[in-house]
């Protein structure tokens, strides 16, 4: 497989500033099949490390409208600000942007029969969902990322 970046203009990304790197990114985190079954539950498991899908309008995550960020649930690495998070009405969170772009790792995924962007933890390399691009929602990147509920655990902001 070979990594791809999301296909959106350059000048969205530069209009939104949510793009850019926010400070080092975290030192990736590596673990075996046996100690990520061991941390994960057997349903995180099978959609982080196995790549699946959680079944639309399930996750705790579709329909929060809580201010924080949202971390990745194996390293809980930050991955998306709750300001970024839209309505998309299609069964899953939905996120405009990434907290920084080195927070992600971009790969073509052509099954189903059709081609897609995959979107993965790039510290932890799990899978999150996938990224689409042009699909007309008033978000300033014209994106969508579509993240399994599953994938993320929501840190609520202070105060």
């Amino acid at each position: 497989m070979s990594t791809s970046q999301p296909t959106s203009s350059a000048a969205s990304q530069e209009q939104t500033g949510r793009r850019q790197s926010v400070g080092a990114p975290p030192e990736p985190v590596r673990r075996s099949d046996a100690e990520w079954r061991e941390q994960l539950t057997p349903q995180e498991y099978a959609v982080l490390r196995g790549g699946g899908t959680e079944r639309p309008f399930t996750g705790e995550y579709t329909e929060e409208k809580s201010v924080g960020v949202y971390r990745c649930r194996a390293c809980q690495a930050e991955l998306f600000r709750s300001e970024t998070k839209f309505d998309s009405h299609c069964g899953w969170p939905s996120f405009y942007a990434p907290l920084a772009e080195d927070r992600m790792r971009y790969i073509r995924d052509d099954s189903l029969g059709m081609v897609r962007t995959e979107v993965r933890c790039g510290t932890c390399d799990s899978h999150l969902g996938h990224v689409f691009d042009g699909e007309g929602y008033g978000t300033p990147t014209d994106q969508r990322y579509c993240i399994n509920s599953i994938s993320l655990t929501l840190q609520p902001a202070r105060g």
